[in-house]
């Protein structure tokens, strides 16, 4: 009898990067969204703050960006992980796309309104119901970007 030989595969450390690359692709294109919206980026800026425990106007811009994009790139592998999590439940499937990315939406938002922001000090009522709309936009934007380009990404690699 012939022992079992395992044969490594790069399917499962190249989908992380192609989550890590839409992940960063798809942060950019938030940035647009967020430029658009009322509170621009203080989104990362509440968090930076809150990382330093400053008010978001006395943050360091150069600290909420690399928070911003450290975040944004470790989202896609985070979706790739829970994309693996649904195909092995549901198959691989549109439906299983859609429920993953619903469940990262609501962790997204649920994290930011739930843990991050109620931390943040310095900001009005208004503007924390404003940050939490704009937050909710912004990361659907990701999301619109982030799903096909690792749809794309991960049929290529099989």
């Amino acid at each position: 009898m012939e022992p079992l030989v395992a044969t490594p595969s790069l399917s499962v450390p190249l989908r992380l990067v192609v989550g890590v690359v839409a992940g960063v692709i798809a942060t950019l294109a938030m940035d647009g969204v967020m430029g658009r919206l009322p509170e621009g980026m203080t989104p990362p800026l509440v968090a930076a703050g809150v990382l330093t425990d400053r008010r978001p106007a006395d943050a360091h811009p150069r600290l909420a960006a690399v928070v911003h994009y450290i975040a944004g790139g470790a989202s896609g592998p985070l979706f790739v992980t829970l994309l693996w999590f649904g195909e092995a439940l549901l198959g691989p499937s549109t439906s299983t796309y859609l429920l993953t990315t619903a469940v990262m939406y609501l962790a997204m938002v649920g994290f930011f309104v739930v843990v991050v922001l109620p931390q943040s000090r310095g900001l009005t009522r208004a503007r924390v119901e404003r940050t939490r709309l704009d937050w909710a936009l912004s990361a659907a934007a990701y999301l619109a970007i982030l799903v096909p380009l690792v749809a794309l990404g991960s049929g290529f690699l099989r």
